[in-house]
């Protein structure tokens, strides 16, 4: 089977090249905004929409026009691989899949991508990377890159330059090595409760530095804006955000491959993380109530990294031969999984749950992960899952396996 896999690295770029890696991203903000800037004004005239190949049509006029004859320094590569990221998402704005394209910001999120392989080089053994217009650049050789090389992407984060090195290699069908199934439930005062009764706990990394961070976005906001005293502030700022980043991403990690590692079929609840963390403010003709528990609560819900955790989990499992199945999350912490009686008197507490039935007690996260495993094998049996990916080969074998 193919794997589509990416190797990040942190870039030691001279001088020189920084100073070009600077350039090459603001031409690619430039011309991405300057596209978006077209659309709209069309779009304001009653034109139709323009196409990526009637955009790369202004692109070659752009390059040539007298009034950015600066474009021409950069790669043309990048440019254009702008201009498919820009139609890409206008159509994901058309499919109801995400919101109107916005303007980009000068340092925020600067990238750009070389999707041409033939102008790439890679010298793994003496850590250096060669990339058109750029020469070669040395990196921080941490692991190997494994498979054939298909495209390279440039991007700056906190005053860092990274590169992210995607290939794609043959492998051989993964076999599965364990046959247990599980089911999660997500929260905030227990991250993940499994239907085995174990959990893990939440890492909360920006409720931990939120006090750090506020101090700091204080002292920036009592700078000039655009003085070096503000870009320095403005640099601690990055920084402490750069940590609260990567500590979670290193927790998710470390959870999601924990648990691939140990089962072979996981339920998860299907959440809708966008939904739950609405603001309450409402509007001026009608406020909203509660609105500082609201924004407390939403903070916590994003704090968690729910959507991140589910599409590793998927990538994973994936890798290892197990399947991930989501199932309605609709009343599962409310619902008694010995008689299956659903009632919002059950859950007395955010951790107690005592049916007002049969009267079963048990941790409420508990009987959530209890309720969507059975769920999800009901689902399973009936073929109405709700798959995070199309695996009708491995959907009967794993049928068979517990059946």
């Amino acid at each position: 089977m193919q794997r589509l896999q990416a190797f990040k690295y942190e870039l030691k770029p001279d001088s020189k090249q920084r100073r070009l890696l600077l350039r090459y991203a603001g031409s690619c903000r430039f011309v991405y905004n300057k596209a978006l800037a077209l659309q709209q004004a069309n779009y304001a005239s009653g034109g139709e929409f323009i196409g990526y190949v009637a955009m790369a049509k202004h692109l070659t006029a752009w390059r040539n026009s007298t009034e950015t004859p600066w474009l021409k320094d950069s790669p043309v590569h990048p440019l254009q691989r702008v201009l498919k990221d820009l139609n890409k998402a206008y159509q994901n704005f058309f499919a109801n899949r995400a919101d109107l394209p916005r303007f980009k910001r000068k340092g925020s999120g600067d990238s750009f991508r070389y999707p041409d392989q033939k102008q790439i080089k890679l010298d793994q053994c003496n850590n250096r990377l060669f990339l058109p217009k750029l020469g070669w650049i040395r990196y921080r050789n941490s692991r190997d890159v494994l498979g054939e090389l298909r495209n390279v992407t440039v991007s700056s984060k906190n005053s860092k330059w990274f590169v992210s090195i995607q290939t794609q290699r043959e492998v051989e069908h993964p076999v599965l090595t364990v046959t247990t199934a599980i089911g999660i439930d997500l929260g905030i005062a227990r991250f993940a409760t499994f239907s085995d009764g174990s959990y893990i706990a939440p890492l909360n990394s920006f409720k931990i530095q939120q006090a750090k961070l506020a101090k700091y976005q204080r002292r920036m906001a009592h700078k000039q804006k655009f003085s070096n005293n503000w870009k320095k502030a403005k640099a601690k700022v990055q920084k402490v955000h750069t940590q609260i980043a990567n500590s979670r991403r290193d927790f998710l990690h470390k959870a999601t491959t924990t648990i691939s590692k140990n089962h072979a079929l996981v339920f998860i609840e299907d959440l809708r993380v966008r939904n739950m963390s609405q603001s309450a403010a409402g509007t001026a003709e009608n406020p909203g109530t509660n609105v500082a528990a609201k924004s407390g609560l939403n903070k916590a819900i994003l704090d968690q990294g729910w959507g991140e955790f589910r599409r590793q989990l998927d990538y994973k499992l994936a890798w290892n031969g197990g399947i991930l199945f989501a199932v309605p999350a609709y009343y599962t912490s409310q619902e008694c999984p010995e008689c299956h009686h659903v009632s919002a008197n059950n859950r007395q507490t955010q951790a107690k749950f005592v049916c007002v039935k049969c009267h079963y007690e048990n941790h409420a996260d508990h009987v959530g992960a209890i309720n969507v495993k059975e769920r999800g094998h009901r689902l399973l049996a009936c073929g109405d899952a709700i798959f995070s990916r199309s695996m009708k080969q491995e959907l009967a074998e794993v049928s068979q396996l517990f059946s």
